[in-house]
């Protein structure tokens, strides 16, 4: 599937109702997809994506899933590939990045983070990638996070879940190939806290070779590049202008 190849193809993007994952669907259906477009509560926000697409002459619709459930993936699956007749590309963008003292963190805040950001995109794609190989085609772009390799303390269990998802990802890739490509993106700051003083969002902007914090649009961008770069997989993506490199 090269991005010529995407004008009329399927696109579920988890978490599509706000933020980094609204950008990527509007972006998908800019491209010409048919964009599913899941949420775990925020129904209305979801609601106005789908309208804004087919305001624009696109189709999508939009889905409902709490991860936190098991089996929620599969039926998400199962209800997308009835409605648009397959999917050609999953996004995993869904995630919670709860934040706390390590010595604060209890079981099941654990099993919570682990359920939404590695479970459930785990097994989203073995679901339908399967679907996938059967058709003969498709690709999985997992949203995973520059700071799985170097965490912050404050969020020890949601880099404990994208270094999972990370692994997960270049699994996969070999799993599901020749058929499928399954690659990641590594976000740097992007869509900052809103309760962040100007001196830490300085010193955030300090800390980027790129002296910017991203846009949302800039992992969109980098979504739409994996979604038709026939050659690529098993690949994790930066887009977090330099960081790594101060």
């Amino acid at each position: 599937m090269s991005r010529e190849d995407l004008k009329g193809r399927s696109a579920l993007v988890t978490g599509a109702g706000v933020r980094v994952g609204r950008a990527i669907a509007l972006s998908l259906a800019s491209a010409g997809m048919r964009v599913a477009v899941h949420t775990r509560s925020s129904l209305p926000q979801a609601a106005a994506v789908v309208s804004e697409i087919e305001r624009c002459g696109g189709t999508a619709r939009a889905y409902v899933a709490d991860f936190e459930q098991p089996g929620s993936e599969a039926r998400l699956a199962e209800e997308v590939l009835g409605d648009f007749g397959g999917c050609d590309l999953l996004v995993n963008n869904a995630s919670i990045w709860p934040r706390g003292p390590i010595g604060s963190v209890r079981p099941e805040d654990l099993d919570r983070v682990l359920a939404i950001n590695l479970r459930a995109p785990f097994l989203l794609g073995l679901s339908l990638g399967r679907a996938m190989k059967t058709r003969g085609g498709g690709a999985i772009v997992n949203l995973l996070d520059w700071s799985m390799e170097r965490p912050y303390a404050d969020q020890v269990p949601y880099a404990i879940s994208k270094a999972g998802l990370a692994a997960a990802t270049l699994g996969l890739a070999r799993a599901l190939a020749p058929e499928v490509r399954v690659n990641g993106i590594a976000p740097g700051p992007v869509l900052l806290a809103d309760d962040m003083t100007p001196e830490a969002i300085d010193a955030v902007v300090r800390a980027v070779p790129l002296g910017r914090v991203g846009d949302p649009s800039d992992v969109a961008d980098a979504v739409l590049y994996l979604a038709g770069a026939s050659y690529v997989t098993g690949t994790i993506l930066n887009v977090d202008g330099g960081r790594p490199l101060l």
